[in-house]
């Protein structure tokens, strides 16, 4: 399989260079499917109904979240009832609605994805790890699964990288999101999973994380909040990690993907 993976979506930006890039990406890299986290994609916090169907119609397949998951108010409808979204599967039972994990068939392809919120830095929720363990045992790759993804929303780079080690050899690919800043360490792990730390952010790089600067500065220097954040709405990047799978679902390639605005092609 073909798979693209997307970080974070902040914002009108992010929306648009995923509407002006994924199409001919699709093409490009003959994709089998597309993921993307989108929980900052509606005003920088959560998600709409509205924002989910450009996503879908820009080719995303499947749409992750994380801790602004339930932000938005207009967006919990669509997590209880459209199943191709995804928020944290660690949130503890009866607490929130929707879905932490999918078995897709997209074309001849059965899909899982996985999505796990971190505990280290952020709101402790259960286990991460044993949650991705449980599912990922519910449907080994290569006989339930043709292609297991794992998005990690989480804040400490050791704990991404747990992940990674924790599923190697289990999973086809496990990415990072939630620090919004592409890392250089894309790689396959010893056991055969592709794995990057995080996969950074579709949106307006020109930012302190895709908020406009003023703010974030202000509070970090004045110790004060004086207005809400704003996502910044220069151009866009669209940023991500690809990876290809040999027929035991496991990395045979993984590459960062990068298209348009302020950083470097990929």
């Amino acid at each position: 399989m073909k798979v693209l993976f997307l970080g974070d979506v902040v914002g009108k930006a992010g929306r648009k260079a995923i509407a002006a890039y994924l199409p001919s990406l699709r093409k490009e890299l003959e994709l089998d499917a597309v993921i993307c986290n989108a929980e900052n994609m509606a005003g920088g916090f959560g998600i709409t109904p509205a924002t989910c169907r450009e996503l879908y119609d820009s080719g995303v397949d499947i749409i992750t979240l994380g801790n602004h998951s339930f932000d938005n108010p207009q967006g919990i409808s669509a997590i209880e009832n459209d199943e191709r979204i995804l928020r944290p599967v660690n949130y503890p039972k009866g607490t929130v609605p929707g879905r932490g994990v999918g078995l897709y068939e997209i074309g001849n392809h059965r899909i899982m994805v996985i999505n796990v919120l971190g505990r280290v830095f952020m709101d402790s929720l259960d286990d991460p790890f044993a949650a991705v363990g449980k599912e990922i045992d519910s449907a080994p790759l290569g006989e339930v699964a043709d292609f297991i993804m794992v998005d990690i929303h989480a804040e400490a780079t050791s704990e991404k990288q747990g992940m990674g080690y924790f599923c190697d050899g289990r999973a086809s690919l496990v990415a990072g999101t939630h620090t919004h800043t592409p890392t250089a360490d894309t790689r396959i792990l010893p056991q055969g999973t592709g794995f990057q730390t995080d996969a950074g952010m579709c949106g307006d790089y020109n930012s302190i994380i895709g908020m406009d600067v003023e703010e974030p500065l202000h509070r970090f220097t004045k110790r004060l909040r004086s207005a809400r954040f704003e996502p910044a709405s220069g151009e866009g990047t669209l940023s991500g990690v690809y990876a290809e799978t040999g027929a035991d679902g496991l990395a045979v390639d993984v590459r960062p993907i990068r298209r348009g605005g302020f950083l470097s092609e990929a």
